[in-house]
C-alpha cells in the first residue's frame, strides 16, 4: 500500500473553514492604494491646501473618501514605475520609495480641487476600490450560496450513509433492527414464570421450523400474535427467546419509530418493513410498544399521519401469503385502546398474556438471575420470593442486582442471604436514609404505629403474618414500615380477609390516638390504601349489604395504574361515600378494641422496637406469644 492509500482524506468541513478564510484574508488585504508603502500620517484640510498653494504636493491619490499625498522632497521621479498590486484592475502607478512619510486627510466636497491640482502641477489620481467591491459581492452573495450548497451536499452525504446502518435521518426506512438467523442467543430457557405464555408461542417456533408440517394438513398459523401484560414482565424478552429458540431472522421496532416529521414517511416505513421481512423470510418481525401507531380510529375519519401509518400496517398484515414465512409479533400494554380491524382475525388473531408471575415463577426468575452473580452460603430464594407479591420480572431483576450492590457495599465478594433480603427493602421502600435524625419522642410514635399494625395483623383471622417491622426512615419518605407475607400464593380474597386488611391500615392512627391521644400524618398512606379497598369492596366486588351485586365501577387501564371510572349517579355515588366512611370507621373502632386488649404487649413490643430499630416476624411473634411479666410482688 503507496503512502497515497494510507493517507487520510480531509474532511468536508475542513476544506469550507480553509475557503472561508482564504476569502476573509483577501478581504482584509482589500485593494492597496499606491501611496501606502511607506509610513502613514494624518493631517487637517486646510494643512492639505497650505501645501498645495505652497507648490510643496508631488502627488496625490483619493481612495473611498480619503486623500493620499507625499511632499516633493520626498518624491522620486527618477524612479521607475511601480505597478501596486490591484487583483488584474487598472494599475495605478507609484512613483514612492520605501520609507518616505504619505500624509492623509479626509476628503471634504472641494469642487474645485481638481482645478488647484491641474494648475500646481500635481500628479493625482483616484483608486475607486473595485477589487474590494467584487469580493465584498462575493462574500455578501456567492460565498453563502456555496457554502449551503456544500452544506448541503455534506448533509444528504451523510444521510446516505446512515440510511445503510437505519439512521434517524433515514426518511422512509424502517430503521429495523436487525438480527440474523442464529445470532439470537436468547430462549426459552432465559425466561422464566411464563410456562403459559410460552407454550403458546412454542407453536409460532415449531412452524418456523418446519411450516410444510403444517401446509401438508391445511393449517394456517396465526399471522400475528400480541404480547399484552403489565410493564417489566419479559414481553421483549419473549419475542427475543421466540427468535433465538427458531433460529430465524429478528426485525425489531419500536411504535414510535414510525412516526415521522414529514407526511406519509410512517406509511413509508412499514412497507419497507414488510418489504426487508419478506426478503429475509422465514423471520420474525417485533413491533413494541403497538398502541403507539394502533390506536383506535375514530368515527370521522382523517388523514393524519398516525392514522395512515395504521392503515399501512393493516393493508401489509392482510396482505401476507399463508406460507411466506413472516410472523408478526407485537407487545402491548394497552390493549384496550388498539383498533378492532388490528385484532381481527388474520392478523393479530392470537393474544398472548404476559402476566405477572406467581410464586413458583418468582422463584425460578430469581434463580435465573442469582446464577450471573456471586453467592455465599445457603441462599433461601423461596423466602425472597414469597415476600415481593406483585413484582414483575425487572423489578426481581433489580433486586438480584441491588443485594450484588449491597455485598460490594459491605466489602463482600460474594451475596449471603441477608444482601437479598436489604434488597428488597430497598425495593419497596428505597434506601436507609443514616443521615435522617428524628426526635426521640417522633421515633416513639412511629415505633408504636408500626406495631400497632402489626399486632392487629397478628391478632386476626386471615390478615397475612408478619415479615418484618422496622422504624428505620427510608429514602421514599417512609420514616418505617411493616412488611407481611402470606406462606402461600393467594389469589383469591374473601370479605373476611379484606375487611382484615382495613383493620390492619388503621392499627397505625389507632395506636397513636391509644398511646400519645393524638394522631400525625404519619398514617396517610395508610388511608389511602384503605379508602381504595373498601372503595373496591363495595363499587366492583359486590361485598356491599347495601348495595349487593352491583358493579359501579370499572378498570379503566389495568396494568397501566389500575385506572377505573364511576358509572353510577351522583344520589347513588353519594350512598357509596357513606358506605365506604361507615366501613373504614367500623375497621377502625376494631383495630383500637385490639390494640386496647393487648396494650402491656403493645409497650413490650415498641420498646423492643425502639431499641433494636429492627425485628423479624419471628421475633415479633416470640415476644407477643410470651407470657406477660408481672411486676415484683404481684400475684403472691
Amino acid at each position: 500500500m503507496n503512502e497515497k492509500e494510507t493517507k487520510p482524506r480531509r474532511p468536508l468541513w475542513f476544506w469550507l473553514l480553509i475557503g472561508l478564510g482564504v476569502v476573509l484574508l483577501l478581504i482584509t488585504l482589500g485593494t492597496p492604494n499606491a501611496l501606502s508603502s511607506g509610513n502613514e500620517q494624518e493631517v487637517t484640510y486646510d494643512t492639505f491646501l497650505s501645501a498645495l498653494e505652497k507648490g510643496e504636493v508631488a502627488e496625490v491619490e483619493l481612495k473611498s473618501g480619503t486623500l493620499y499625498y507625499v511632499l516633493k522632497e520626498e518624491a522620486l521621479p527618477e524612479a521607475s514605475p511601480t505597478p501596486a498590486l490591484n487583483f488584474g484592475f487598472r494599475p495605478v502607478v507609484s512613483t514612492a520609495k520605501k520609507g518616505r512619510t504619505v500624509y492623509a486627510v479626509t476628503a471634504m466636497n472641494d469642487p474645485d480641487l481638481v482645478n488647484r491640482l491641474h494648475e500646481a502641477g500635481v500628479t493625482f489620481s483616484e483608486n475607486a476600490g473595485t477589487g474590494n467591491m467584487v469580493l465584498l459581492l462575493l462574500l455578501q452573495y456567492a460565498l453563502p450560496i456555496l457554502f449551503y450548497v456544500l452544506l448541503f451536499s455534506f448533509i444528504f452525504r451523510r444521510m446516505g450513509k446512515m440510511g445503510a446502518g437505519g439512521g434517524l435521518m433515514n426518511f422512509g426506512k424502517s430503521n429495523a433492527r436487525s438480527v440474523e438467523g442464529g445470532q439470537v442467543k436468547t430462549t426459552f430457557q432465559d425466561v422464566a414464570g411464563q410456562d403459559e405464555a410460552k407454550e403458546s408461542l412454542q407453536e409460532i417456533v415449531s412452524y418456523l421450523h418446519n411450516p410444510k408440517e403444517y401446509t401438508d394438513i391445511g393449517a394456517r398459523m396465526p399471522r400475528g400474535a400480541l404480547l399484552i401484560g403489565p410493564p417489566g414482565t419479559g414481553k421483549t424478552l419473549m419475542a427475543r427467546a421466540v427468535a433465538g429458540e427458531a433460529g430465524v431472522p429478528f426485525l425489531s421496532i419500536s411504535g414510535p419509530e414510525f412516526v415521522e416529521l414529514f407526511v406519509g414517511m410512517g406509511a413509508s416505513k412499514v412497507r419497507d418493513l414488510f418489504k426487508e421481512a419478506r426478503e429475509k423470510a422465514p423471520c420474525i418481525v417485533f413491533i413494541d410498544e403497538i398502541d403507539a401507531i394502533g390506536k383506535k380510529r375514530d368515527g370521522f375519519g382523517g388523514n393524519d399521519e398516525r392514522e395512515q401509518t395504521l392503515n399501512q400496517l393493516l393493508s401489509e398484515m392482510d396482505g401476507f401469503e399463508g406460507n411466506s414465512g413472516v410472523v408478526v409479533l407485537a407487545a402491548t400494554n394497552r390493549p384496550e385502546s388498539l383498533d378492532k380491524a388490528l385484532l381481527r382475525p388474520g392478523r393479530f388473531d392470537r393474544r398472548v398474556p404476559v402476566e405477572l408471575p406467581d410464586q413458583g415463577g418468582r422463584e425460578a426468575i430469581l434463580r435465573i438471575h442469582c446464577n450471573r452473580i456471586k453467592t455465599e452460603g445457603p441462599i433461601d430464594l423461596s423466602a425472597i420470593a414469597r415476600i415481593t407479591p406483585g413484582a414483575s420480572g425487572a423489578d426481581l431483576a433489580n433486586v438480584i442486582n441491588e443485594a450484588a450492590l449491597c455485598a460490594v457495599r459491605a466489602g463482600r465478594h460474594a451475596v449471603i442471604q441477608k444482601d437479598l433480603e436489604d434488597s428488597v427493602d430497598v425495593a419497596l421502600a428505597g434506601k436507609q436514609r443514616k443521615s435522617m435524625v428524628i426526635s426521640q419522642h417522633e421515633k416513639e410514635v412511629v415505633a408504636y404505629h408500626e406495631v400497632g399494625h402489626a399486632l392487629v395483623a397478628a391478632k386476626q383471622k386471615g390478615a397475612s403474618p408478619v415479615h418484618k417491622i422496622t422504624i428505620i426512615p427510608r429514602t421514599s419518605g417512609a420514616l418505617g414500615f411493616t412488611m407481611q407475607a402470606d406462606e402461600d400464593e393467594r389469589f383469591l380474597m374473601d370479605k373476611q380477609e379484606a375487611f382484615a386488611k382495613i383493620v390492619t391500615l388503621t392499627g397505625g392512627r389507632a395506636a397513636e390516638a391509644l398511646c400519645f391521644d393524638s394522631i400525625t400524618t404519619g398514617a396517610s398512606n395508610d388511608i389511602e390504601q384503605a379508602t381504595s379497598i373498601a372503595r373496591a369492596m363495595i363499587t366492583r366486588y359486590g361485598m356491599s349489604e347495601a348495595f349487593g351485586m352491583t358493579a359501579f365501577e370499572q378498570m379503566v387501564n389495568p396494568y397501566l395504574g389500575n385506572d377505573t371510572t364511576m358509572n353510577c349517579s351522583q344520589e347513588t355515588a353519594a350512598r357509596i361515600d357513606r358506605e365506604i366512611i361507615e366501613l373504614i370507621d367500623r375497621a377502625y373502632q376494631q383495630a383500637t378494641a385490639i390494640l386496647t386488649e393487648n396494650r402491656s404487649k403493645l409497650d413490650e413490643i415498641a420498646r423492643v422496637l425502639i431499641e433494636r430499630e429492627t425485628i423479624s416476624g419471628q421475633e415479633f411473634m416470640d415476644i407477643l406469644n410470651a407470657p406477660v411479666a408481672l411486676p415484683q410482688g404481684e400475684g403472691e
